[in-house]
């Protein structure tokens, strides 16, 4: 509840000069700014003391936030690691690939030696996939 209050408080600071200077007809701006800013940031420091004042009694749900925390944050990882390792395979692969295919027209024998340079950029990407199935089942 005290939480509310704050953040009502809160959004008052910012609309209350808001107000008081388009209905001075702009003439008070100096003095609505300094006062948005006093009443934000002082009511966003009680805030935060507060909070920080409830901390002790979050303190015993914190074992379990952290158990969700945790998985959360590794899904974020594997996410990363599948998502850029792919996003690098894919930048690699058609880069070397024109190449091949540049090398390849000129003399067709060094085919197999051009796709071991693309089947190499291919590479990144399951690198990335085996990293995030570790972080997942690890």
């Amino acid at each position: 509840m005290l939480l509310v209050i704050l953040l009502i408080l809160m959004a008052l600071s910012v609309l209350v000069p808001f107000v008081w200077y388009h209905a001075s007809g702009k003439t008070k701006g100096k003095q609505c700014l300094i006062m948005n800013a006093v009443s934000f940031f002082g009511l966003f420091a009680i805030a935060s003391i507060g909070l920080f004042a409830m901390a002790p009694a979050a303190f015993a749900a914190e074992a379990e936030a952290a158990e969700t925390a945790t998985s959360g944050l590794a899904y974020v990882g594997a996410a990363l690691a599948t998502g850029l390792s792919g996003i690098g395979g894919g930048i690699a692969v058609a880069s070397s690939a024109s190449a091949a295919i540049g090398a390849m027209s000129e003399n067709e024998k060094i085919m197999g030696k051009t796709l071991i340079f693309v089947a190499l950029a291919e590479g990144i990407a399951l690198y990335g996939l085996i990293i995030s199935l570790l972080i997942l089942f690890g």
